[in-house]
């Protein structure tokens, strides 16, 4: 049976009709998944669930309401990167109508349960995507994040959700819900495939470009934040989280408690102010002219509905109080270099839901809400299971452009292999640079790469043109010098920085050193630390060692 097979009789045999809206026809699948396999796209051979808020050319975009349907003629950018890349559209995917709630049950396609336990929520408003990955029937899952509709369904599902920061990835082709703060996000089972994923849509077109001062990794011992109270959680999540600060500490994470009240008085503002007025503008007009069997749901329609009566006086009001706040909570994080939170608070189920849908759902947003509005980036990811079963996750932020970062401690979370993070191969601009001394893991300044976001990539070795010199220098260094004749192959290492800290490192090297371009064995040329045609003379030659660390040790 071949795998697309197997992936339509998983589906068939699990009764999950709710999971999709709109299922390609298994055949077209097939077809599209061998073409995919003889390219040589870095997702050959992944299959992709789609939101369907999101566009695939020929397929309805429904959003969850049928009356507001329509065929797109092109993909959406973030589809289109995928599709370039290999990946193969199954189908497009159930969610909170009008990606408007964090709990997937308010759509005329069904609630979707989770995957577990179906008497719980599966989470949304991307609940279908998230449900998808976490059963199956496909190995990524485009979801969309305003509030958290790409974290807490990874978080109540046990899978991996990378929500990127706001702009690095194309929302064009996306039935907005509040445009100024909507991202599209991706769910896979794990964290390799989720970044994999991940660095391909955001190359693709996105709508803010990267600084020249990208970290590409957190330092050696990052200081992270978590709540000083647990604010919503019962005595089971609470467990459940500690038990996380306690992995955290074990993977050399630093840990410092600080106080949320200004963070979730932002999330509060998201759907109980002004804010909520770009969902007016998104869908307004069409929701309040639609009749009674336009399968609205009552919920969603009525905070639509009610986004309209703001005035532009009080969005800028709100949008003011967002601001203050934002500067209030990111000063608590002066000095850490991520949050780490709750993905959700609890796991309700969908009987609950149905009883108070406005109250539940705002809770499910406690963790979440502030994010997107603060210009933060945010990782989910799994992190064990509550006595009940249900499955519980942390999410990891942090400020705009230090994706890296997040996803470098989440690997490290995880215990996860190293690896480079999405944004090296996602357009954030990079350079590397070739050390052989006193800059190599573990010598007195390897802090000056560290500091400065630098991430190990891993030894390497020149081309046989090199001779090495102690040089009199404080603290000791090497001098690497090319040679016309009588060269050896030195070994070194490679580190990942961003132009800016390439910059900075220039600007304050000390002679003799020198930045120069070094070539190495497999015929590349980097930037490396070199030194100038005198210092050898001074120092004592120890190219019969090919290294640094062997001369000294």
């Amino acid at each position: 049976m071949s795998r697309i097979a197997e992936i339509y009789r998983r589906i068939e045999d699990s009764g999950r009709s709710e999971v999709f809206i709109h299922l390609r026809p298994q055949a077209e699948v097939e077809a599209d998944y061998r073409a995919a396999l003889v390219g040589d796209g870095p997702l050959a051979g992944l299959v992709l669930a789609v939101k369907d808020n999101v566009d695939v050319a020929g397929i309805p975009t429904t959003a969850a309401c049928p009356d507001f349907s329509y065929i797109p003629d092109a993909d959406a950018p973030a589809v289109s990167a995928l599709k370039a890349a290999g990946a193969v559209v199954i189908g497009k995917t159930n969610l909170d109508q009008f990606a408007t709630g964090l709990v997937g049950t308010r759509s005329p396609y069904g609630a979707v349960c989770d995957s577990r336990r179906p008497d719980y929520i599966s989470g949304g408003s991307s609940s279908g995507s998230a449900v998808a990955v976490a059963l199956g029937f496909a190995d990524i899952a485009i979801g969309t994040d305003t509030a958290g509709s790409g974290r807490v369904p990874a978080g109540l599902q046990g899978i991996v959700g990378i929500k990127a920061t706001v702009g690095l990835v194309s929302t064009e082709g996306v039935v907005p819900a509040c445009a100024s703060y909507d991202c599209v996000t991706i769910f896979a089972a794990d964290l390799a495939t989720a970044q994999s994923a991940m660095a391909v849509m955001s190359a693709g077109a996105p709508q803010r470009q990267w600084p020249a001062d990208v970290p590409f990794a957190a330092p050696v011992t990052p200081r992270i934040a978590i709540p000083d109270a647990l604010a919503g959680l019962d005595d089971q999540w609470r467990a459940a989280f500690d038990a996380s600060v306690r992995q955290a500490k074990a993977a050399g994470f630093d840990i410092v408690a600080i106080p949320m009240d200004d963070f979730f008085a932002a999330a509060n503002l998201l759907y109980n102010g002004a804010l909520v007025a770009e969902r007016w503008d998104a869908v307004g007009e069409f929701v309040s002219t639609a009749g009674l069997d336009a399968a609205l749901d009552p919920t969603v329609a009525a905070i639509i509905i009610s986004a309209g009566t703001h005035t532009a006086t009080d969005l800028l009001r709100d949008r003011r109080q967002v601001e203050d706040l934002r500067n209030r909570a990111l000063a608590q994080l002066a000095g850490c270099h991520a949050l780490m939170v709750p993905t959700a608070p609890e796991h309700p189920r969908i009987d609950e839901v149905a009883a108070d849908p406005v109250a539940v759902n705002s809770r499910m947003g406690r963790y979440t809400n502030f994010c997107n509005l603060f210009d933060m980036c945010a990782i989910a990811v799994p992190a064990g299971a509550v006595s009940d079963g249900a499955q519980f996750g942390i999410t990891l932020l942090a400020t705009a452009f230090h994706d890296s970062v997040i996803a470098d401690l989440a690997a490290r979370f995880l215990d996860a292999p190293s690896a480079a993070t999405w944004p090296e191969s996602g357009g954030a601009p990079l350079t590397e640079l070739a050390v052989f001394g006193a800059h190599l893991r573990g010598q007195p300044l390897e802090h000056q790469l560290t500091g400065r976001g630098a991430r190990w990539a891993g030894p390497i070795t020149t081309a046989p043109h090199y001779r090495l010199y102690a040089l009199d220098t404080v603290p000791p260094k090497p001098g690497l010098t090319r040679v016309a004749e009588d060269g050896a192959p030195i070994v070194g290492e490679r580190w990942v920085l961003s132009p800016a800290a390439l910059g900075e490192f220039l600007a304050e090297l000390p002679a003799p050193m020198l930045l120069g371009k070094v070539e190495l064995d497999d015929g590349r040329w980097i930037t490396g630390f070199g030194c100038d045609h005198i210092a050898p003379t001074q120092g004592r030659d120890i190219t019969e060692y090919r290294g640094w660390l062997a001369a000294m040790g």
